[in-house]
């Protein structure tokens, strides 16, 4: 099995710790073409109209102020530097040791800067969204699609894919519908299914809880997925259409909470 995780837009930069290493990331073969957007990243990053390029605000001129210098900054565990709603869920720190040493095998971020990483790869604090779009590379989504394409269909073959990532960075790689399946949050309101992206985060980040803690053998396909799903939520399973794999669908009900 496989997870795989959006990078979060909030990062919580390491107060100390080794300098980023290239050699320290997993799918060294992604090597120049990281190289490539981290040069691109540090030249836009350090020119006028910066944060229009980014797309960010003036608030976060220190973050972007940062990206130019990211070789000699400290790093640390990407599981330990992103951080909001889904990571939160997720709580790495607090899983027991088996499911840490499963979350680092089986969890990949697919991120604008660094393409692939795993889960304890260590990176520094950046800021860079798969929306963006470089002088160097164009659209991210689109440079990422090339070079990640035959990188993680390789490193995909024969395993279940969780697809947790939101549509942005969806669009860098599609894994095999056939064993991937793409999972969506919707929440009863008046009795009526909405979709609901904030508790979508959340619930995406507790999905990959549950898989990584959880007792029993892990799922290896769609319907062994559903069944470890329907031990949390209602759930239902639609299958593949064409390019568009599984869709695994999880149904909160009208008073769902963040308590995990």
């Amino acid at each position: 099995m496989l997870i795989l995780l959006p990078p979060s837009e909030g990062k919580t930069a390491p107060a100390a710790g080794p300098r980023f290493d290239y050699s320290a990331l997993r799918f060294p073969e992604l090597g120049p073409a990281r190289e490539l957007v981290l040069d691109e990243l540090a030249r836009v990053s350090d020119s006028p109209d910066a944060l229009k390029v980014l797309k960010v605000g003036a608030s976060l001129a220190a973050e972007v102020a940062r990206n130019t210098r990211l070789l000699e900054e400290p790093a640390a565990p990407a599981h330990s530097v992103y951080s909001g709603v889904l990571y939160d869920a997720l709580g790495y720190g607090t899983l027991p040791p088996a499911a840490r040493e499963r979350a680092d095998r089986q969890v990949l971020v697919v991120s604008a800067l660094w393409g692939a990483l795993g889960f304890a790869d260590p990176i520094p604090a950046y800021r860079l969204s798969m929306s963006a779009r470089l002088p160097g590379t164009g659209a991210l989504a689109a440079y990422w699609k090339r070079q990640l394409s035959g990188v993680l269909d390789k490193h995909a073959d024969g395993r279940l894919v969780v697809d947790c990532r939101s549509s942005t960075y969806a669009a860098a790689w599609a894994p095999d519908p056939a064993s991937g399946a793409a999972v969506n949050v919707f929440q009863i309101r008046n009795g009526e299914r909405k979709v609901v992206s904030h508790f979508a985060k959340h619930t995406r980040g507790e999905l990959a809880r549950h898989l990584l803690a959880r007792s029993g053998p892990e799922p290896r396909t769609p319907g062994e997925l559903l069944a470890a799903a329907e031990e949390k939520w209602q759930a239902e399973l639609l299958p593949p259409a064409g390019r568009k794999p599984y869709q695994l669908n999880l149904v909160l009900p009208e008073d769902a909470s963040f308590a995990r």
